[in-house]
């Protein structure tokens, strides 16, 4: 499945609770490392998960600190490095569409 299939859902999450796709980027290229244009590129490419999150120029160290459950699975404890990463952006933008402050979102 590509990303840019997912992407419209995840700024659609945010923006039914008042964000914006603005702010869904700005998570975006938090956890991955991709600027404005390279996310872009990535969306028109229509990339696969796999490409997308392979491809990043770096995954924020402090991505680790992301803690909770998502789906019912505690995202630290997911052993598949793919799915976590995945399950890390789920969990950013559910904070973000619930109104968490966007300075305890990205992490330090």
């Amino acid at each position: 499945m590509p990303f840019s299939s997912v992407y419209p859902l995840l700024v659609q999450k945010a923006k039914c609770k008042g964000r914006s796709k603005e702010e869904v980027d700005t998570v975006i290229c938090w956890l991955t490392g991709y600027d404005e244009s390279g996310l872009q590129a990535q969306l028109e490419k229509q990339a696969s998960h796999e490409a997308f999150y392979g491809e990043a120029p770096r995954i924020n160290p402090c991505a680790g600190k992301i803690t909770g459950v998502i789906c019912g699975v505690r995202v630290e404890e997911i052993e598949d490095p793919l799915i976590q990463k995945i399950r890390w952006l789920d969990k950013l933008v559910d904070e973000l569409a619930k109104g968490r402050p966007m300075e305890k979102i990205l992490r330090k």
